[in-house]
């Protein structure tokens, strides 16, 4: 039977919008944490068969297959390919789900898979200013007919959703002070050092509030007039990279690798694109389905905290346990850098099954378009 093994996992520190990551250049960016994939496996670069990398706004320095610019940006093999990949905040996890069909199918022996996004330089939904410009609409006939007219946004979906399950702005700030409060914990106890490749001299991810004034966080605006969502309780504007080293059975042996985990399950849904934010609890359904587990044979979860309601929704729904989840923090704390996300959970997870000991995790997260991933990786 074929497998799809990850020989290692790394990502950058992640970066505030004023902070020290700022003002590298995107291809950098990404560029940083391939070499530092590279490095750390000790596999020979020009035996890569792809590069894949996920990147939400292509626009800018951003553009022109960031995949490909940024390989060569690290001075690595001209002759090895690159693409760049677009499931808006799932980005990378969908390379992760690429390169291993690609490994599980025969046609490639090693593939990286990979994620970069700065939002500093290019501000999330940048893209919608140039549609602006030209006096054209992101929506088209055909989309109109269907949804009406309608704000179709990720904060009216996070909205909706803590309308539909009953959330007050309570839950959402004790979730997001938690969140804080592991991430900060796990940064202290140098859980995040097997897996960080400092850059800039920054060595710890930069948007964690060890001591969270609650006071003060209830006391900030909503996002809009109406609404019980604040910025405390999303994710925030972030900067980062992370890779993925992913290989068949036969290239563990012939380049001597050592494997420290498995894709074993892969899904992706479509869910109401309104509310948006949702998928994650179909996501895990087909992912368990298929796999043919429950949610107590996952020993931890990864669920990206976009918002917090979408991860009290994701975890009301499908019975995973809060007290698993997002164990050392999530992007409420740590900042959420769009297409390099999937990227940073799976290597967050990887590291924390191993640390830990543990067998199966599931990494899983809302993105535009109401979609999702789902992915069960096993520790070696």
């Amino acid at each position: 039977m074929a497998e799809a093994y990850i020989v290692d996992a790394v990502r950058s520190p992640v970066g505030t919008r004023k902070g020290a990551l700022a003002e590298i250049h995107p291809a950098d960016l990404g560029a940083h944490a391939l070499s530092a994939l590279m490095e750390r496996t000790g596999v020979d670069p020009g035996a890569v068969d792809d590069v894949l990398m996920g990147c939400v706004t292509q626009l800018g320095p951003q553009a022109g297959v960031i995949g490909r610019t940024a390989w060569l940006s690290a001075g690595l093999p001209e002759h090895v390919p690159g693409t760049t990949i677009n499931r808006a905040c799932g980005s990378s996890q969908q390379a992760l789900h690429f390169a291993a069909q690609a490994v599980l199918s025969g046609t490639q022996d090693l593939v990286v898979a990979a994620g970069v996004e700065n939002m500093a330089i290019v501000p999330i939904d940048a893209n919608a200013s140039v549609l602006e410009k030209m006096g054209t609409r992101r929506e088209g006939a055909g989309w109109i007919e269907r949804y009406g007219e309608q704000e179709i946004s990720q904060f009216r979906g996070a909205q909706l959703i803590t309308e539909k399950w009953g959330f007050g702005r309570d839950d959402l700030e004790e979730f997001a002070v938690e969140s804080h409060r592991r991430a900060a914990a796990a940064t202290d106890e140098g859980r995040f050092a097997a897996q960080l490749a400092p850059l800039n001299g920054l060595d710890r991810d930069e948007g964690i509030r060890p001591n969270v004034d609650r006071e003060k966080m209830a006391s900030l605006p909503p996002v809009r007039e109406g609404y019980t969502i604040t910025a405390a309780v999303s994710s925030q504007v972030s900067v980062g990279s992370a890779a993925l080293l992913v290989a068949s059975e036969a290239a563990v042996r012939t380049h001597g690798l050592t494997p420290i985990a498995k894709v074993t399950t892969l899904a992706v849904v479509g869910e109401d694109p309104v509310l948006m934010l949702t998928g994650p609890i179909p996501a895990t359904a087909m992912a368990l389905k298929r796999a043919g587990l429950t949610i107590d044979d996952i020993d931890l979860f990864e669920c990206n905290e976009a918002f917090a309601p979408v991860v009290l929704a994701w975890a009301k729904e499908t019975g995973a346990s809060l007290e698993r989840t997002n164990v050392n923090g999530g992007a409420i704390a740590m900042g959420h850098p769009l297409g390099a996300t999937g990227a940073v959970l799976a290597t967050k997870l990887v590291h924390e099954l191993r640390r830990t000991g543990s067998t199966r995790g599931l990494q899983t997260m809302c993105e535009g378009g109401g979609q999702s991933n789902a992915t069960i990786i096993e520790s070696l």
